[in-house]
């Protein structure tokens, strides 16, 4: 597969540059693959070996057979956690599970959406880790005291688990704005909320924290996990996400454990030399499982 093509419903057409603000995995994956990207529907006049379709969450109505004009085999490639499409209307989800069935291929984050998107029909599911592209960043060396909580006070994030577990040592928090964020989040009164950034802002910033907390029960492409892990960032995190787990393993709790991820909070806060081996042992696994040298080498392993 030499030629390859990505589709979703960002204006973004053609291939974008390796320090590109808002490389996010998926731009990522076209960087690492020196693959262009056009939006959905556009009609090309060049052939490619695989097209890989991103289904928007808000418009999941994509037919494959339009890009099979051009691609020899089209793939799906995972957006958001595997049950996300159950909160569409009823002929939407019918329509979204018919279309990833019909795909040559899906492409997910975890070890965990394997069974599920088979037990759905699909006929052949990979996966692909997530990635980042670190043009021109550098891993943080000193961190201040504080502490990031990796999402909001929704469902979706689990951001009153973080907030919980995090304010127990009794550091600055600082949590980001996602899209999810709720009004009266600002009138929480010991977290500071950074405004609205683009991915490099965001991971320029992320490298002075020294703890990152985001017990998030949502299960898609864990970039927080991985974000921190490249600065060496100790990460807790619940169970079943693939870069919490391969990165963060001494840090990892079950799904719902907030007593033990106050037990792992307070002895990073109190072990010096517990925190450096966690510190140290995620940059060394995003080295070696992460990296954009490591993600080609699975990406020809699964792919043949």
């Amino acid at each position: 597969m030499d030629k390859i093509v990505f589709f979703s419903e960002s204006g973004v057409m053609g291939k974008v540059p390796r320090n590109f603000e808002n490389a996010r995995t998926e731009y990522a994956w076209m960087l690492a693959l020196d693959a262009p990207h056009y939006t959905l529907g556009t009609d090309l006049n060049e052939e490619f070996d695989l097209g890989i379709v991103i289904i928007p969450k808000t418009n999941p109505q994509v037919d494959l057979d339009f890009y099979r004009k051009n691609c020899k085999k089209v793939a799906v490639m995972q957006e958001g956690p595997h049950w996300y499409f159950q909160d569409y209307p009823i002929p939407h989800q019918f329509n979204y599970a018919n279309t990833i069935v019909d795909a040559d291929w899906v492409y997910c984050h975890n070890e965990s959406d394997v069974m599920y998107y088979k037990g759905l029909g699909c006929k052949d599911v990979r996966v692909m880790r997530s990635l980042m592209i670190p043009e021109g960043l550098e891993p943080s060396k000193e961190k201040s005291n504080g502490t990031m909580i990796g999402g909001n006070f929704v469902q979706w994030y689990g951001g009153f688990d973080s907030y919980v577990v995090a304010r127990s040592i009794n550091h600055p928090m600082t949590a980001p704005s996602m899209g999810r964020k709720q009004e009266q989040e600002d009138l929480i009164e010991d977290i500071t909320y950074l405004p609205y950034m683009n991915w490099r802002d965001w991971i320029n910033i992320l490298g002075n924290y020294r703890i990152g907390v985001h017990l998030m029960r949502t299960h898609a492409a864990g970039t927080f996990a991985l974000n921190c892990a490249f600065h060496g960032i100790p990460s807790i995190g619940y169970s079943g996400l693939d870069t919490q787990e391969l990165l963060h393993p001494n840090t990892t709790v079950e799904i719902g454990d907030l007593e033990m991820a106050k037990m792992v909070i307070e002895r990073l806060d109190n072990d010096k030399e517990y925190y450096e081996k966690c510190s140290n042992e995620s940059r060394e696994r995003f080295e070696r499982f992460y990296s954009e040298k490591a993600w080609l080498k699975n990406w020809k392993e699964i792919n043949g």
